[in-house]
Order: structure tokens, then C-alpha cells, then sequence
């Protein structure tokens, strides 16, 4: 079992993300170094229950645990009032206590529920992730966000509860299709253009290119059926890993979003949140952030001096990745831009969009306007 360690630190938290091959069989270990009660619960989703429920149970009892296995339907409409009744009413039925603990075991979906479960159940147990998506990996299973949805609105209820613990074993990536991981590409990217030039230069000539043969990239060009022997290389892991550190960095910086720092993680997603629930989730959500961020470019052109060329280098490193970059013709914009209105990123009647002035460095706005919002989707 070979792992990297990032420490995530800030005001009230310290937990670490460990990063390796293998690390799922021995999830109970790791898990017996930060939890002193053995009762828990085991969050997931029927694909996940059927490729890993039983290995990371195994695992779990092996150390002496008691783990309870709680399967959701898959899919973004999990993330609801109703599930999170569902899932205490169970927590309750198998008498877990504030001794107990959550374990999230999935993608990002898995990851903001059992949160949320974890903070809200007998006023907060501890919360353990393990996730299985590229793009629970480098981006939802960090920083302590936890939620559900409403209709009118993703993650319009939720609260911040931070992990004891992230378990990310790379291995979980050869299950995926190759859409799904392209969706983890997507938050790779925002965060090359948020603060990491030179990893956007880095993707921009590496990417994969129809009919590419380059063997580093299968993560992003296979057949669904066929092992992804990439996962397995170092570089994945180093990726992954430099995604979570700069992440870390901004979470640990502003923990709650107050001085604005962890807003810019939000770049994108304005416009993608909104796109994601006016299409009932038609839309994924790395494509939904893929075509947000698009948005996001053209305000920012508007907005804070960001040039046409590197808006067009956005599009095009999405393009590589075959990310979308504009909403197909049948989407109804209007309903996009009504539900805009909706976002909890408006405060006092403002919208805290956050903008790109080049490649590489982002920051907040408080004076864009829903016309600016309304032109860059029109044109989407």
C-alpha cells in the first residue's frame, strides 16, 4: 500500500487526503487511526454497493468495526430531504449514537449526503470519504461542503462539516467509463484556470486528440470495457494529488467562504448549477461546469480584461477533452437564466461571479449584472 498524504488544515479542522493504489482494502485501517467508536454507517449508491460494498466492508469488520451498509438510488435527485430522512430513519434503526460514525463511499452525490447526514445526526458525527469519481477526487470530497437540493436550486441547503478523513484510492478509476472521467477533467481544468498555468499548458500539450495512441491519456480515450492501465501510473496520482493541494490551499485560506478566497472555486458554476437544474439534470455535471465556465470566459472578456485568444484556449482545451462547450438548441435559456436567480451566491440583491483576468488567476466581482449573465448564456 504505497500512498501520498496531503494535510487540509484551517481554522476548527485538520484532516488528511491520502492518495494511492490499494488504499480500499485497507480503508478499515486508516479509518482505526482517526475513530475511537466502532459503529458506522456506509453510505452508497447501487453501483458502488455492487464494486466495492463488499471489499470496503471486509475491510471495516477486519478492524473490529461494526459497519452498516445504507444503499441510495444513483443520481444527482438523491440529493434530497426525503433520502436524508431516509437514511437517518436506518442510522437510528441500527442505534448509531454520537459515538458513531458516516462513511461516504461514492461519488460526489454520495459525498454531499452522507455529509450532510454526518453534520446534521444527533448534531454532528464524524464523516470519513472515500470517493470513486475523478471528479469526487480532486474536488468534491475536499473542503467540507455538504448539501442537498431543493427545486428551485443544487446545494440551497447544506452545511460546512469537514471530513476526519479523505481515502482516494486511484484503483476505483478503472471501473469508470470514459465519460465520467472526462466529467473530473472538468473541475481539473477550473482549477488550472483559476490558479495553475502552468498545469493548463501541461493539459493543453498532453491532452488527447482523436485517435491518439498516447497511453498516459487512456484515462481520457477507451473503451468502457477495457482495464484503464493508466491508473496505475504515477502520474495520475501526482495529478490528482496537485489538484487537492490546490484546492487545500484555498480551503484552509477561507474555510467558509468569507473573505472570498473559496469563492473562486465557484468559477463556472454559477451558470453551471443553473444549467444542471434547468435541464433536471439532463446535463451532467462536469458538462454542465465545461459549458458554465465557457460563460464564465465570455463575462470575463467583458468584465476583467481577459483576452479573446485565451478565452478560445478555454474552449479548446475543453474541446480536447470533449467537454462541451455550448448548450444544445432545444435548452431553454430563459429557464437557465431564471434559475440563476436561485444561486446562494447572491448576496444584498449582488451576485459574487468570479471572473478570469488571464489564464492562471481568478477573483470575485460584485458588479456583474444578470444582462452580462443573460448575454453570455444567449450566446452559449
Amino acid at each position: 500500500m504505497n500512498s501520498d498524504t496531503i494535510e487540509i488544515s484551517g481554522n476548527g479542522f485538520r484532516y488528511s487526503a491520502l492518495v494511492g493504489h490499494g488504499l480500499m482494502a485497507k480503508a478499515g485501517e486508516l479509518a482505526r487511526k482517526v475513530m475511537s467508536g466502532n459503529r458506522c454507517v456506509i453510505i452508497a449508491d447501487e453501483t458502488t454497493v455492487r464494486l466495492f460494498g463488499d471489499r470496503v466492508q471486509e475491510s471495516f469488520n477486519s478492524e473490529n468495526f461494526s459497519p452498516q451498509l445504507i444503499r441510495i438510488p444513483a443520481g444527482e435527485k438523491s440529493k434530497s430531504f426525503a433520502q436524508v430522512e431516509k437514511i437517518c430513519g436506518e442510522m437510528i434503526e441500527a442505534r448509531l449514537d454520537r459515538s458513531s460514525f458516516v462513511v461516504g463511499l461514492g461519488g460526489g452525490v454520495i459525498g454531499d449526503i452522507s455529509g450532510f447526514v454526518a453534520a446534521i445526526f444527533q448534531r454532528g458525527i464524524p464523516h470519513i470519504q472515500i470517493p470513486t469519481t475523478l471528479l469526487a477526487m480532486v474536488d468534491s470530497s475536499i473542503g467540507g461542503k455538504t448539501g442537498v437540493n431543493l427545486d428551485a436550486g443544487k446545494n440551497l441547503i447544506g452545511a460546512f462539516h469537514h471530513p476526519s478523513l479523505v481515502i482516494i484510492d486511484v484503483d476505483a478509476l478503472e471501473t469508470l467509463p470514459a465519460h465520467e472521467l472526462r466529467k473530473g477533467y472538468a473541475e481539473i481544468i477550473k482549477h488550472a484556470i483559476i490558479r495553475d498555468r502552468e498545469m493548463f499548458s501541461n493539459l493543453s500539450s498532453r491532452a488527447p486528440v482523436e485517435g491518439s495512441r498516447d497511453e498516459s491519456f487512456k484515462v481520457t480515450h477507451r473503451d468502457p470495457s477495457t482495464p484503464l492501465r493508466s491508473a496505475r501510473d504515477d502520474g495520475l496520482v501526482a495529478q490528482i494529488r496537485r489538484n487537492i493541494a490546490i484546492k487545500a490551499r484555498i480551503v484552509s485560506a477561507d474555510a467558509r467562504e468569507i473573505s472570498g478566497e473559496r469563492a473562486l472555486l465557484n468559477f463556472g458554476h454559477t451558470v453551471g448549477h443553473a444549467i444542471e437544474r434547468a435541464t433536471d439534470f439532463k446535463i451532467p455535471h462536469g458538462d454542465s461546469i465545461g459549458i458554465g465556465m465557457v460563460a464564465a470566459c465570455g463575462i470575463s472578456i467583458k468584465r476583467a480584461g481577459l483576452s479573446s485568444q485565451e478565452r478560445d484556449d478555454v474552449v479548446s482545451l475543453l474541446k480536447q477533452f470533449e467537454l462541451p462547450t455550448q448548450l444544445p438548441a432545444e435548452v431553454d435559456r430563459e429557464r437557465i437564466i431564471a434559475t440563476v436567480m436561485h444561486d446562494k451566491k447572491f448576496l444584498g440583491g449582488k451576485i459574487r461571479f468570479v471572473v478570469t483576468p488571464r489564464i492562471g488567476e481568478a477573483h470575485v466581482l460584485n458588479d456583474v449584472t444578470m444582462e452580462d449573465i443573460r448575454e453570455a448564456i444567449e450566446e452559449l
